[in-house]
């Protein structure tokens, strides 16, 4: 198979927190001019904090279970495709020994017939690839939206102005102090929420 589950988790992890931006300040808010709410306003929108994508990624139940279904799944196309592979190679061989004592009409005949089961073989391998890649892509995409979902609540209830992402292999957060990190805070929630969903 072409696709890599490796991979998979390192675009996921770099995929995940593009950025989530939340903006904890609503409509009435913003039109209020009095000081005090101005103030308020300015307190609520200081707190900036980050989240460990890598971390999260690795803790967080719902991607553990999509990433063994997908595995899973990988490893089955691969059996399927080395069973089949073996199978022809196997006719390929006992062609080979009989080539010699087959007319020419036969060998032709025989010779287009593999031709054929290779190709089928080469359509099984990229069919179940595609197949992955883009079962990949959606559950991806289903990560995504669960985690920005349950950010934008958090946020809310915490006060905070933005959630940033920090991941070693996207390294776009090179510094914060680690009072900002909420990653614990946040697996912890997102688990909780998925344990409840799966009920």
């Amino acid at each position: 198979m072409t696709i890599s589950f490796g991979t998979f988790s390192k675009l996921t992890a770099g995929f995940l927190f593009a950025a989530v931006v939340v903006s904890c300040n609503n409509k009435e808010q913003a039109k209020t001019n009095s000081p005090s709410t101005s103030a308020s306003a300015s307190k609520a929108a200081e707190p900036i904090v980050f989240v460990n994508s890598d971390s999260l990624v690795n803790n967080y139940n719902y991607f553990k279970d999509i990433k063994g279904k997908l595995q899973s799944k990988s490893k089955k196309a691969q059996d399927d495709l080395s069973s089949k592979g073996t199978a022809f190679q196997r006719e390929v061989a006992e062609y080979q020994q009989k080539a010699q004592s087959l007319s020419a009409d036969e060998r032709a005949s025989t010779e287009q017939r593999l031709a054929r089961k290779q190709q089928e073989l080469q359509a099984f391998n990229q069919n179940a690839s595609s197949a992955l890649a883009n079962e990949s892509a959606g559950e991806n995409e289903k990560l995504y939206d669960k985690v920005a979902e349950y950010l934008k609540v958090y946020a809310k209830e915490k006060g905070y102005k933005m959630v940033l992402t920090y991941s070693k292999s996207n390294p776009s957060l090179l510094f914060a102090d680690e009072s900002l990190d909420v990653t614990n805070e946040v697996v912890k929630g997102l688990n909780d929420q998925y344990t409840k969903d799966k009920k």
